[in-house]
Formats: structure tokens, C-alpha cells, sequence
């Protein structure tokens, strides 16, 4: 991926095998992230029944993840830029498990917010820190490989947490899947402490230069018009996260089993697609192509399909069409997530990316605090997922027209 060389203030860049291992873990990182993040949304056709939440109640327990962790993007991508991000990474994923663990007891509303919000302290680790490893040691012409890794892992871990939480809720019930996904997330910290442990002792890559400063970087009108780009891209995907796997078995009358198997088939179609366009996306950058507008075309036609398929959600009918049409929502969402980060870290450059993944995605995980209070509060008062549908197919509509015209020319704006 790339070659050993010596960094600006003494430092050295890592060898190309541990580069690759790292991008491996933090990919897997990611998929564990979701996995445990979407577990609420997997359990909910039990739990919500169990702990007597209302519609309005369960997407406030949803929401709650995101008023932590959408500020925090922005302090802890302010903090990779200075500190080092291999032991920060090591933190939030132990603080995160353990959150996920510790929800399996949850007996009420309150105690279940509070270990959102933990959950949500640890988990903003995520983008920020993969975005500033990305930035300072993988190339342009491997960029959207890597970044692939990490969109196909964000999707995975929705199919992987759905098909086994599902599992696991057939025999057992809610409270294990917590417990079961939260331990396997603890045993990431085995490898990752084996492999990153020269880099720790090493001072390797990160920090690559002597940081930008935030206010620089908040100072860019490109980084917020990306947060509001990303905060449409987010709205659907988070939607279908959380609320699908409750829509399907209690609206259209689904079983466990046959959501499980429905819900998985649209995420793992988003992980494929992920991987295939980060792999065809860098052949065309290898070949000449302008790396800016091919990731902008992208994003258009993403967000475009991503518009259509949740309209048709709400109106198709039985399994094969349903399958079809979350097959196509999962197509939108490979080809928007391969590309969002990459986009704000070409904006960025190696020096200031671990800050602008943070701005950028503070802003865009928005979406997760307004989406599923909006979505409750609409199945509570407004006769159920009609008007909720409305809305979360428009917001993408809206932000296909937005990549394609407000957007500026996506380079490098920070040296």
C-alpha cells in the first residue's frame, strides 16, 4: 500500500504489511461498531415490548447514541490530529463494548439513555481516527480501496448484527444479544494491541506534521456544505437501521426469521457493492480519471437510488419485491459510503483529515439525533410509517441535488 520512508520530524512511515493490517482492524473496527450500535434496532420488536416504550420513547433511547457521540466527532477528530490516535482508538472500543454489554440489564428508559450516550462517548472514535490513518499513509490511488474496506465493514456489521442478533433473539431473546456483541467486541483490543504497538513506541505516522488548527479548518466553507451532504446520506441509512427490523415485523407482519433474512440480504448487497465500487473507483483515478468528480458522479447516483428504493419500501409487498427493493437501498448506500469519507479527506489533506472527519461528520450524524425522534413522534401522532417514509425518501432526493450543484470543486484546500 506504501513504502517505508522517513517522516518530517524523525518519525517513519510503517512497512506496507502492517499499513495493511491496520486498514484490516480498523475495517473491522467499524463492522463491531455497527454491530453493536444497530443491536437496539434488531432487539427492538421484543425489547420495546418488554420495557413499555412507546413508538416516540424508543427513537428518544435511538436518538440518545448521537447527542454524544455527533458533538464529539468534532473534539476527537481534533484530538487525532495532536495526539495518538492507536491509543484513543484502543479507549473507545473498550468504553463502546463494554456500553453494549451493560445494555443487556437495562430495566427502564433512563438507564438505557445513559448507556446510549456511552455508547455513542466511545463509538466517535470511529471516522475520525481510520480518516487521519487514511490520509497520512495510504495514496490517492489506493484511497478508495481503503476506504472501501471501512464502507463495506459499515455495512457488513448491519447484515452480521442482523442475522445473528436475529438468531439470537429466536432462542434466547434480547438481553443476550447485547451481552454476546458486546464481549466479541472486547476481544478486538487483542489484535490491535499486537499490531499497533510499534506504532505506539514509534511515534509512526500519526501525527504527520504539526496539526491544523480547528478554527482553520471550521473556517472552510467546503467542510460544512460536506456535513450537510453527509447528514443526507446518513437520514436513510439510519432510518433503515434502526426502524426497519420493527416495521417489517409488526407492521407488515414479518416473522423474526424472515425479517432477519430480509434486513441481512439489504445490507450485505450494500457491503459487496462497497467493496466492488471502491475497487473500480481506484481503477479509474489509476487511469486518469479526475478522482474528485468520479467521487462526486458517485454520490449523485447513490443518493438518487437511495431516494427511490425507500419510497419503495414503504409501498411494496411481499418477500421477492421486498428483497428487491432492499437490495437496491443497499446498492445507494455501497456506493455513498465508499465515497463520503474519501471526498472529506481529499478537502482535507493528511495534515487536517482527522479534524474534518470530525466537523464533517458532527454534522452529518445529525441525522441520528433529529431522524428517529421525528420518525416516532410521526408513527405516534400521525397514524403510523406513512409520513415517516415521506420524509426519509425525500431528504436523499434532496441530497443527490445537492452533490451535484452546491458541492464545490472537490481538492485539497488545506496544505
Amino acid at each position: 500500500m506504501v513504502t517505508a520512508a522517513a517522516g518530517p520530524a524523525g518519525t517513519t512511515r510503517a512497512s506496507n504489511a502492517r499499513v495493511a493490517a491496520v486498514v484490516a482492524l480498523l475495517a473491522l473496527s467499524v463492522l463491531l461498531n455497527y454491530v453493536d450500535r444497530g443491536a437496539i434496532g434488531v432487539a427492538a420488536p421484543l425489547m420495546k415490548q418488554e420495557l413499555g416504550l412507546s413508538a416516540t420513547w424508543f427513537g428518544f433511547a435511538v436518538s440518545a447514541f448521537f447527542w454524544v457521540y455527533a458533538p464529539l466527532c468534532l473534539v476527537v477528530g481534533w484530538l487525532c490530529d495532536r495526539f495518538c490516535v492507536y491509543r484513543m482508538f484502543a479507549a473507545g472500543v473498550a468504553l463502546w463494548a463494554v456500553a453494549t454489554a451493560l445494555t443487556g440489564f437495562v430495566n427502564g428508559i433512563v438507564l438505557l439513555i445513559a448507556l446510549r450516550l456511552t455508547l455513542g462517548l466511545g463509538e466517535s472514535i470511529a471516522f475520525p481516527g481510520s480518516s487521519k490513518i487514511f490520509a497520512a499513509e495510504v495514496p490517492a490511488a489506493h484511497r478508495g480501496s481503503a476506504n472501501a474496506a471501512v464502507a463495506a465493514a459499515l455495512a457488513f456489521g448491519p447484515a452480521v448484527g442482523t442475522l445473528f442478533g436475529g438468531m439470537i433473539l429466536l432462542e434466547a431473546g434480547w438481553r443476550p444479544i447485547f451481552w454476546i456483541f458486546g464481549g466479541v467486541t472486547l476481544l478486538w483490543l487483542l489484535p490491535w494491541h499486537l499490531v499497533s504497538a510499534p506504532l505506539r513506541t514509534q511515534n509512526v505516522a500519526v501525527p504527520v506534521t504539526e496539526p491544523v488548527p480547528l478554527t482553520r479548518i471550521m473556517d472552510q466553507k467546503a467542510v460544512w456544505l460536506m456535513g450537510i451532504g453527509h447528514f443526507a446520506t446518513n437520514y436513510g441509512f439510519y432510518f433503515l437501521l434502526t426502524w426497519l427490523p420493527l416495521f417489517l415485523v409488526k407492521t407488515r407482519g414479518y416473522s423474526i426469521g424472515d425479517m432477519t433474512m430480509l434486513t441481512t440480504l439489504g445490507f450485505a448487497t450494500q457491503g459487496i457493492v462497497a467493496l466492488v465500487m471502491g475497487r473500480v473507483s481506484d481503477r479509474w483515478v489509476s487511469g486518469g480519471a479526475d478522482e474528485g468528480r468520479v467521487r462526486r458522479k458517485l454520490m449523485v447516483v447513490g443518493q438518487t437510488l437511495a431516494s427511490v428504493a425507500l419510497a419503495c419500501v414503504y409501498f411494496t409487498d411481499g418477500p421477492y419485491q421486498l428483497g428487491a427493493v432492499l437490495m437496491l437501498a443497499g446498492t445507494a448506500s455501497g456506493l455513498t459510503s465508499t465515497n463520503l469519507f474519501a471526498i472529506g479527506q481529499i478537502f482535507a489533506g493528511p495534515r487536517a483529515a482527522g479534524g474534518w472527519i470530525g466537523v464533517q461528520n458532527a454534522i452529518g450524524n445529525c441525522a441520528g439525533i433529529i431522524g428517529p425522534i421525528a420518525t416516532g413522534l410521526m408513527i405516534d401522532h400521525l397514524g403510523g410509517y406513512g409520513w415517516a417514509f415521506v420524509l426519509t425518501a425525500a431528504v436523499p432526493a434532496l441530497g443527490a441535488l445537492w452533490w451535484a450543484r452546491v458541492i464545490p470543486k472537490i481538492e485539497q484546500v488545506i496544505d
